[in-house]
């Protein structure tokens, strides 16, 4: 039976989906459309496009008004920024978009639901003010990082980074956040593992050498990566005592900001996504 709205008429089909090359190991799909089953929205679809930089603008000019919205990833968070009707100050904050919502009167706004994300994976295990931070990796991941920093971390944070170019965009963004942030080079990563906190934003494998370096009873580690998982350094981390925040945890508190937003419904189901989530990511690696 289609879902009817309160007059008794079907309720408008409602499109969602989610965009960046490549695209096929998303795990958007499987959250959202667990959102939607659970909050009892059957005639919302929620699908993956492979869009690059170059077929972006088309993509966006076939917009019609059964969309609600779309989410973003590489490398199309900064691409789409010249095609939106607005930004949020989140999303202007790092100059990187990863939601649009659709407005009724047809206008895209871009959000960054990263950020909150962030925060809120690691307000879930406990961590909601540290006096110092590091930060492995320079890439987009870790502008995010020291944006959700910037609103946690009282004190210095340290990005290690492989090239002085790193560097002094790592420095960069501190000012413009307002957040202090020293660097220091990759060959001293292991110094990072004895801060309070670390986010690692660094590529599958990049960190697993560092696993050998785990301190006894260290602080919390963010590792933003969830397919493999764990990683070497998480796994070790664990093994040591300390707490892991993992790339779901931030995936899942990501999806629910963007599933509110464009759904107009709060809150979404954490719990459902991420068992949604967790299911999917047992599925990949089950052998046949």
């Amino acid at each position: 039976m289609p879902d009817l709205t309160e007059s008794g008429s079907a309720a408008p089909v409602r499109r969602a989906a989610v965009l960046g090359s490549p695209i096929a190991h998303s795990l958007s799909p499987v959250l959202h459309r667990a959102a939607y089953a659970e909050l009892g929205l059957g005639h919302w679809s929620y699908d993956r496009f492979e869009v690059d930089e170059e077929s972006l603008p088309s993509f966006m000019a076939t917009l019609d008004a059964t969309w609600a919205g779309l989410s973003l990833t590489m490398p199309l968070k900064r691409a789409v920024i010249p095609l939106l009707d607005g930004i949020s100050d989140t999303a202007a904050s790092v100059e990187a978009v990863n939601t649009v919502v659709r407005t009724a009167d047809g206008r895209s706004l871009g959000d960054n639901t990263d950020i909150p994300g962030m925060i809120a994976a690691l307000a879930e295990r406990g961590v909601d003010r540290v006096g110092s931070a590091a930060v492995l990796g320079a890439g987009a991941t870790a502008s995010s990082a020291l944006a959700a920093l910037a609103r946690i971390c009282s004190g210095p944070v340290t990005a290690y980074v492989r090239s002085e170019a790193r560097a002094a965009e790592m420095r960069g963004w501190g000012d413009r956040l307002g957040i202090e942030v020293r660097t220091a080079d990759w060959a001293d990563a292991a110094q990072a593992l004895r801060a309070p906190l670390v986010i690692a934003t660094t590529p599958a494998g990049a960190a697993d050498a560092l696993a050998a370096e785990v301190p006894d009873r260290p602080g919390t580690l963010f590792d933003v990566l969830y397919d493999p998982w764990p990683t070497a350094l998480a796994a070790s981390w664990s093994a040591h005592g300390g707490a892991v925040v993992g790339g779901l945890d931030l995936l899942v508190h990501q999806a629910v900001l963007q599933v509110e937003r464009m759904t107009g419904r709060s809150p979404a189901p954490l719990d459902a996504m991420r068992a949604a989530g967790e299911r999917a990511i047992a599925a990949r690696h089950r052998v046949p």
